[in-house]
C-alpha cells in the first residue's frame, strides 16, 4: 500500500509577488506531512501537520497570516476528519489560536460534539492548556495594508477570484500506508466578511470529508458557493458511483460554476493512493508527494516534479 499527502494553499487569482512563497510553501508543507507517513504515522497525523506548517507561514490565510472583517479582527475557522471512523471536528469564528487545526482535533478527540465556535471554542481552548495569542501577533503588516484599502466587501464571486482578492484557504489530504484517509482545512476567511460569518471550511461535507469506503477532500474557494453544492461530498459521490478522481473533481467544480457561479479548487485521494488537484480560479497553489517525487503546481494543467532529497 502506497501513501500519499497532499496539500493546497489556496485557489484564487494568487499575484506574481506571491507566487513563488505560496509555491515554496506549499511544498514544504507536502514535505513535512509526508515525513509523517513515512514514520508509519497515521494520515490524520500527517494532515494535521501539513496543515500546521501553512498556518505557521504568513504568506497563507489560516493562522498566521489570516485576514480581518469588517471589525478589523481575526475570526477563523478549521476542519479535520478520520476517515476510518468519520470522526471529526471543527472550530469556527475561532479567535485568537494559532492553530485551529489542532483546536478542532481536540474537539473531535476532547468532546462529545464536532464543531465549536466563536467564544465557546476559546473556552475550550483554554481548558486545555492551549495558549491564545494577540491579534498582532496573527495579522501581518500586508494584512492590515490589503484591510485598509478594502472597506466594503465585494459580493461577486467571479469578480472576487479574478481580482487580487485573497481566499486562500489551506489544507490536506492524506493516505497512509494502512489504506486510512484523511482531511484538515483551515482559513481566515473572506477580507471584511461580516463579523461571526462562517464559510465551508469547518463545515462536515463541504470544505472537507473523509470516508475510507471513497476517499478524503479538502476545498477551497468562495465558501457560500462550495456550502450550496456540498462539493467535498459531491465530489466523492462521484468517486462513489465510479468515476476517476479528475472526472470527479472537474464535473463537481464545474457544476459549481454552473448552479451557483462559483470558482475554486479542491484536492483529493483515495484508499488506493488516487489523487488529484483541481480548480477553476486563475492560480492554486499545491503540492503531493507518493514515493519518493514531489509534485506541484500554480497555473492550471502545470504538474511540475523533483526527487525528495
Amino acid at each position: 500500500m502506497s501513501a500519499v499527502i497532499v496539500v493546497h494553499g489556496g485557489a484564487w487569482a494568487i499575484p506574481n509577488d506571491l507566487a513563488e512563497a505560496s509555491v515554496d510553501g506549499v511544498k514544504a508543507s507536502a514535505r513535512e506531512g509526508f515525513a509523517v507517513l513515512q514514520k508509519n504515522g497515521t494520515a490524520l497525523d500527517a494532515v494535521e501537520s501539513a496543515v500546521r506548517a501553512l498556518e505557521d507561514n504568513t504568506v497563507f490565510n489560516a493562522g498566521h497570516g489570516a485576514t480581518l472583517n469588517t471589525d478589523g479582527e481575526v475570526e477563523m475557522d478549521a476542519l479535520i476528519m478520520d476517515g476510518k471512523t468519520l470522526a471529526c471536528g471543527a472550530v469556527s469564528s475561532v479567535k485568537n489560536i494559532a492553530n485551529p487545526v489542532s483546536l478542532a482535533r481536540a474537539v473531535m478527540e476532547k468532546t462529545a460534539h464536532v464543531m465549536l465556535t466563536d467564544s465557546g471554542a476559546n473556552q475550550f481552548a483554554q481548558t486545555i492548556g492551549v495558549v491564545a495569542v494577540p491579534t498582532d501577533k496573527l495579522v501581518t503588516s500586508y494584512e492590515m495594508k490589503e484591510w485598509e484599502k478594502h472597506k466594503n466587501y465585494v459580493t461577486g464571486v467571479m469578480e472576487d477570484f479574478n481580482t487580487l482578492w485573497p481566499h486562500d484557504t489551506v489544507g490536506a489530504v492524506a493516505v497512509d500506508y494502512a489504506g486510512n484517509v484523511a482531511c484538515a482545512t483551515s482559513t481566515g476567511g473572506i477580507r471584511n466578511k461580516m463579523v461571526g460569518r462562517v464559510g465551508d471550511s469547518s463545515t462536515v461535507g463541504c470544505g472537507g470529508y473523509a470516508d475510507n469506503f471513497s476517499g478524503a477532500v479538502s476545498c477551497t474557494g468562495h465558501g457560500e458557493s462550495i456550502l450550496k453544492v456540498t462539493l467535498a461530498r459531491l465530489i466523492l459521490s462521484h468517486v462513489e458511483q465510479g468515476k476517476s478522481v479528475e472526472e470527479a473533481s472537474r464535473i463537481s467544480l464545474q457544476y459549481m460554476g454552473e448552479r451557483v457561479r462559483g470558482a475554486g479548487g479542491v484536492i483529493i485521494v483515495t484508499p488506493m493512493a488516487q489523487w488529484a488537484s483541481t480548480f477553476t480560479t486563475e492560480r492554486m497553489a499545491w503540492a503531493a508527494v507518493e514515493e519518493d517525487v514531489l509534485y506541484y503546481g500554480l497555473e492550471p494543467h502545470e504538474k511540475q516534479r523533483e526527487h525528495l532529497s
